[in-house]
């Protein structure tokens, strides 16, 4: 019995603990159910949901950002270009309109009317433009959907017009280089004309002269038109000598711009042709030197008056139909020999003598009491004749002749004074001064012979 009670606890124990053990699978797998773990899932997911959103968030900001920025650079960019294409057109319409005004200029002399009215319009046209682009620059409408495209465009139409306006200077250069061409065609035939004139002029004066040279031999025919006559063939004769002088300069490469500043410090020349002056100037001056003393010396002892008279007047009539050389090497120790050796040795300078002709062969001859053989003391010779021969006709008159020369900055004078620069009264007023005296002037009694001077 007890055997069985024990029994039968057993049996009801083991049920009770396979019931137990069911009813703890069961709930197990309630648990593991897709509705369980739906709901897991969804309680997991919405507290993952705001971390995920943050960090999209974030993420879309940063490229909200980005996209801002390339669109505010690419309308900087957009807006640069629209300018630079605006003032590109700006530019092309000046330089049309510059280009238009050269042709209209160039239209006008020789006339041509079409050329002026072809230029007119395009003036016309590029004046709407600007104003066209004035209105957008006040406005501020300056965008411009393909301003790369514009701005070439321009670039070509202001090339265009530059091109336009050098071709037109190019013509009225072309045609001022015609117009000279042709003045200096007439102004050599003019010259030709003059020297040819010239030359019948000295023949009668030559004949004039020799034919009174017996009548003058009284000295009661001299009259100043005889020394007139005299001084105009010196002032040629030392032209030639000055441009022998500067043509040797040139073919040696000296300055002359630097030697004529020398001669007359601070004069400004309008043209390179007048420093010419500033050499005859200086030669004249040298040689006139001691004109109004007695054989160009203060130390010589004056002649009585009659007897001064004759002796110069034969020394004048004496020289003037000889060579200048040969009257040299017939009478190297007269007074004409000792004026060129004294005149020579201070109008040549010892260093410009070596420039020249690299020795100073000239000058030891002369010191030596030889003459030299050269073309260039040659010319210097027939000038330093004419000079004799103008002093001695000088002292042939009673009174005698004097000499004068003009004081720098005086005011010119129509009595006392010819000018050899005219266009000095165009550009200096109606008062301008003198710079330097060119030839001097002389006094004969109450006839005044005027000095050539140059005017500043």
């Amino acid at each position: 019995m007890d055997h069985a009670n024990e029994s039968s606890s057993n049996s009801n124990k083991r049920r009770l603990a396979r019931t137990f053990a069911k009813v703890m699978h069961i709930r197990a797998m309630s648990r593991n159910s897709p509705a369980d773990r739906a709901e897991e899932a969804k309680n997991q997911s919405d507290q993952e949901v705001p971390k995920t959103k943050l960090h999209g968030t974030v993420r879309h900001d940063r490229r909200n950002t980005d996209l801002k920025s390339v669109f505010d650079e690419d309308e900087k960019a957009q807006k640069k270009a629209s300018n630079e294409a605006f003032l590109a057109k700006l530019f092309a319409s000046v330089s049309a309109i510059k280009s238009a005004y050269a042709q209209m200029q160039f239209a006008e002399s020789p006339y041509d009317g079409e050329g002026i009215e072809s230029a007119d319009e395009i003036v016309v046209a590029e004046l709407k433009i600007l104003s066209e682009q004035k209105q957008c620059y006040l406005k501020n409408h300056l965008d411009d959907p393909s301003p790369e495209t514009t701005q070439v465009l321009a670039e070509i139409k202001e090339q265009k017009s530059l091109l336009k306006t050098f071709e037109i200077m190019g013509k009225k250069l072309d045609s001022e280089l015609k117009l000279k061409h042709s003045e200096l065609v007439f102004l050599r035939e003019k010259l030709r004309q003059a020297d040819k004139e010239n030359k019948v002029i000295e023949k009668r004066l030559n004949m004039s002269g020799s034919s009174s040279t017996h009548d003058n031999l009284c000295l009661n025919t001299l009259s100043p038109a005889h020394f007139i006559r005299a001084l105009a063939k010196t002032v040629r004769s030392t032209r030639r000598y000055v441009r022998l002088i500067i043509n040797e300069m040139e073919s040696v490469g000296w300055d002359l711009d630097v030697a004529a500043d020398s001669i007359e410090p601070g004069v400004v020349y309008p043209s390179a042709s007048h420093k010419c002056f500033t050499f005859e100037s200086y030669v004249c001056r040298q040689m006139f030197d001691g004109f109004n003393h007695p054989f160009f010396s203060n130390s010589h002892k004056s002649l009585p008056e009659n007897q001064g008279q004759q002796e110069f007047f034969s020394r004048y009539v004496g020289l003037k139909s000889q060579k200048p050389k040969e009257y040299l090497v017939s009478k190297p120790k007269s007074a004409f020999a000792k004026f060129c050796r004294k005149k020579y040795l201070r109008l040549v300078h010892p260093k410009m003598e070596e420039s020249l002709f690299g020795n100073l062969d000239q000058r030891n001859l002369l010191v030596s009491g030889s003459q030299p053989e050269t073309d260039f003391y040659a010319m210097f010779c027939e000038m330093a004749k004419q000079v004799w021969q103008l002093h001695c006709l000088a002292f042939s008159f009673q009174p005698e002749a004097s000499i004068f020369q003009v004081s720098k900055t005086s005011r010119f004078s129509e009595v006392y004074m010819d000018c050899v620069n005219e266009e000095a009264f165009l550009s200096s007023g109606a008062n301008p001064r003198v710079a330097f005296t060119v030839v001097p002037g002389f006094k004969i009694g109450k006839t005044i012979i005027q000095s050539q001077v140059y005017l500043s």
